[in-house]
């Protein structure tokens, strides 16, 4: 009887599952398309062979850490955008989605500063000799030519992110999906020619691919800004946005506050991501080409949680910001159950691709088996992962972003990064044992983040006065 009544507080009823949905799905649908296309990307790069695949691998994990620091830097003021939405202050969105763009250039000046300086040597830490023999020259140059490119393509996308976060948290969901949609349909297309040089276009190979990505991010951002400036009447924060930049000193201070964990939180997590593929390309240039191919394809997958993050972000922190703290609670625990849920289902179907997908692939044939192999593990990992990223943003909702910095950061720095430092450098272990060991750490993460939400430390509404 006890195991049923524990049971059934994991379950909503109609109307919890069409909010959940209501929520969910557009930005699900948004990630998947997205990811997709990616995939498709990967695959086109690809074919060219393993070194520009490997180049553009590197460029892009390097990248990631940026798209992370801006996801982070603008989510100390979105938690405040959330709560001002759910009490009805719109001057309050409206100051928030100000401090977003600040912070958002900001962040594009001081990556730029990096990557221009410092972006070879970068790509060159990825670089070591495998047992296929390939070309690390190659591979760095490849790398070099389309980071070149991509650069110009992240003011358009902080600026686009600033639009599309704060429409989320404000209860448009759908826009942003449509123009991914349009976004990365625009990509697939001009993917196939600039790449392979169709319809009279000269073959441009990496390069093309980086113009292709620009090409859509630009699209993308301007159909965002245009649609929101189109519709002041039902999102009345963008009406005198930017009148000026002033943001109200005491809301300046409480966002840098609560924010600056969360973007310090990005950065150590992104660059610990980022250093533990490091440690994986120590076992060769094949094995950067198998985590690429493993990374590009579990991303699709993770859409499941990923999307669960986001609504569960957007519900919990408008109820708390509306003061019903109780029904946040009884909520958080039935999203973060529906979340595993789906990802046991959705893991179930990727186990079953693994081996099939890396055949796709123009590579070696070591690279391909390196690849199925980590999927399945990625896919056995997968409910774990969900219930962790439940985790963190129930605990973000409720602007704990200490404890979110120690919670994501602290655990791949102290505990993931040492150990694949220590496995990859001072052992002979091969890639699959030592990428199971790194991923079963997330165990440990797990537990410790359903510490943190059964005690109730995230409970707390930050827009009551």
């Amino acid at each position: 009887m006890v195991i049923i009544m524990k049971l059934r507080s994991l379950i909503g009823d109609r109307a919890f599952y069409r909010r959940l949905f209501a929520v969910m799905t557009p930005v699900l649908i948004q990630n998947v398309i997205t990811n997709f296309v990616s995939l498709l990307d990967n695959i086109m790069v690809g074919q060219i062979g393993t070194e520009p695949m490997s180049g553009v691998a590197i460029a892009n994990q390097l990248v990631f850490v940026f798209n992370l620091c801006i996801f982070g830097g603008t989510a100390g003021a979105g938690i405040f955008t959330a709560q001002f939405y759910g009490k009805g202050d719109m001057k309050g969105v409206r100051d928030t989605f100000r401090m977003k763009l600040i912070i958002a250039v900001i962040t594009v000046l001081a990556a730029l500063g990096i990557f221009i300086t410092m972006g070879e040597q970068l790509i060159s830490l990825f670089l070591h000799e495998g047992e296929d023999g390939l070309d690390l020259a190659a591979t760095l140059q490849y790398g070099k030519d389309y980071m070149e490119i991509i650069l110009w393509q992240m003011l358009p996308f902080a600026l686009l992110q600033v639009y599309a976060i704060t429409l989320r948290e404000t209860g448009e969901t759908m826009l942003p999906m449509k123009a991914g949609v349009i976004a990365v349909l625009v990509n697939l297309v001009f993917n196939y020619i600039l790449i392979f040089g169709k319809f009279g276009a000269p073959a441009m190979g990496v390069v093309g691919a980086a113009i292709a990505t620009l090409i859509a991010r630009v699209v993308e951002m301007l159909i965002v800004i245009i649609w929101t400036h189109c519709h002041r009447d039902t999102h009345s924060f963008i009406v005198g946005a930017y009148r000026s930049m002033r943001v109200p000193a005491p809301l300046v201070k409480q966002i840098l506050i609560m924010g600056a964990p969360l973007l310090i939180n990005e950065l150590l997590w992104s660059s610990g991501m980022t250093t533990l593929n490091q440690c994986y390309s120590m076992r060769g240039l094949e094995v950067v080409s198998a985590v690429n191919i493993s990374t590009t394809v579990s991303n699709l997958f993770f859409c499941a949680f990923f999307a669960m993050g986001s609504t569960i972000s957007i519900i919990v922190g408008q109820l708390l910001g509306a003061g019903e703290l109780e029904r946040a609670v009884d909520e958080d625990r039935k999203l973060i159950a529906f979340s595993v849920s789906l990802c046991v289902v959705v893991g179930m179907v990727m186990a079953v691709l693994a081996p099939f997908v890396p055949r796709i692939y123009n590579t070696t044939e070591n690279a391909k088996s390196i690849a199925a192999s980590l999927l399945i593990v990625s896919a056995c990992i997968m409910p774990v992962n969900a219930f962790a990223h439940g985790c963190y943003f129930t605990l973000r909702s409720g602007g704990k972003t200490i404890i979110t910095l120690i919670f994501d950061s602290a655990f791949v720095w102290v505990i993931a990064v040492p150990v694949a430092i220590i496995l990859s450098r001072f052992t002979d272990m091969p890639i699959l044992p030592m990428y199971i060991a790194v991923q079963a750490l997330e165990l440990i993460k797990a537990g410790v983040g359903f510490y943190m939400v059964k005690n109730r430390m995230w409970v707390k509404n930050l827009v009551s006065e």
